[in-house]
């Protein structure tokens, strides 16, 4: 073999074994999907696996944040879909769109900073603290609603959701949108250096002088903020404000950052692996319910999917030692 070939052999297996195992994931998901999935390639459906990925998107964002300081944040679902209710209520209210679009950031920011006040300043595990506002959100939600979904939200806010700009749904816009703002924040930003080092080396940061408690709160707070963006979103999708919409939501979440290769500790963390991982997660659903699976199995294999991502990239760094 000539050693041109040679190296160009090599060169290409070393850019395959750099390729992240989601991506390899995501291409055989792709490749089945293709098979026994009817019309998944369609333009339409890509569209579609798109638009209803930008919600998990919006979530997952501030969770990569969240988990790079060592964090974790449970509530986001029940947050999520009680702001969705807070913001169906007041536009049937009121028909004011900005000011419901307004009450549900309020709401979502609200919980981000009670999140994180409880971490920071009373010491509690974010899993603790975040499994309880978890229910506090629920209990809210269904306490406003009796259970029952608001209705009559008008057009304007299904109309977001339905609507195209420049051929190209404008949920999608502004996913792409809030992207671009947390890869800016996260790496172009004072505030980002200190999220790396909130879970990197939060010794480090004290010492410098750095207030840590307010940063901590504050991505915490970004992360509710978030959520009321999210609920917009979700309440045009569904053309009501349900008291159970997102609830379940963090999982995915949570597994999108995973998949994208962010760590729980050490600060590693990667916008556009939970890009992907929101991606891999989206296509999933979307094959699945092309092949009409259930719902409650869906949610077992998203959880098989973060395995196999893991196991393959356990696999990679054993190869590379």
């Amino acid at each position: 073999m000539p050693p041109t070939h040679k190296a160009s052999t090599r060169l290409s297996a070393a850019t395959l074994a750099r390729l992240p195992g989601s991506a390899w994931v995501l291409l055989v998901l792709v490749l089945v999907f293709s098979v026994f999935g009817q019309g998944f390639l369609s333009i339409a459906n890509l569209f579609n696996v798109g638009t209803q990925s930008t919600i998990l998107l919006l979530i997952a964002l501030p969770m990569t944040l969240i988990i790079m300081t060592e964090g974790l944040d449970l509530s986001i679902g029940a947050v999520l879909t009680l702001a969705g209710v807070v913001l169906a209520t007041v536009v049937v209210g009121t028909g004011s769109v900005p000011a419901a679009l307004a009450a549900a950031l309020a709401v979502g920011t609200v919980f981000g900073l009670l999140n994180g006040g409880l971490i920071a300043w009373l010491g509690i595990p974010p899993f603790v603290a975040t499994l309880g506002t978890l229910g506090v959100a629920q209990g809210i939600a269904l306490v406003m609603t009796d259970g029952q979904s608001v209705v009559g939200i008008g057009e304007t806010i299904p109309g977001l959701y339905a609507g195209t700009w420049l051929g190209m749904p404008i949920p999608l816009w502004i996913a792409m949108a809030c992207y671009g703002a947390f890869h800016w924040l996260l790496y172009r930003t004072r505030f980002g250096a200190y999220v790396f080092a909130l879970g990197g080396n939060r010794e480090a940061l004290q010492f410098a002088g750095v207030r840590v408690n307010r940063y901590l709160i504050a991505v915490y707070a970004l992360g509710g903020l978030m959520a009321g963006v999210a609920a917009l979103l979700l309440t045009a999708r569904m053309n009501a404000g349900h008291p159970t919409a997102a609830i379940g939501m963090e999982f995915d979440a949570i597994a999108a950052v995973a998949v994208g290769g962010t760590t729980f500790d050490r600060g590693n963390g990667r916008l556009p692996g939970t890009l992907l991982g929101v991606v891999v997660v989206g296509v999933l659903r979307n094959g699945l319910n092309l092949l009409g699976i259930p719902s409650a199995v869906q949610v077992a294999a998203i959880g098989l999917l973060v395995l196999v991502v893991l196991l393959i990239e356990s696999y990679k760094t054993k190869e590379t030692a």
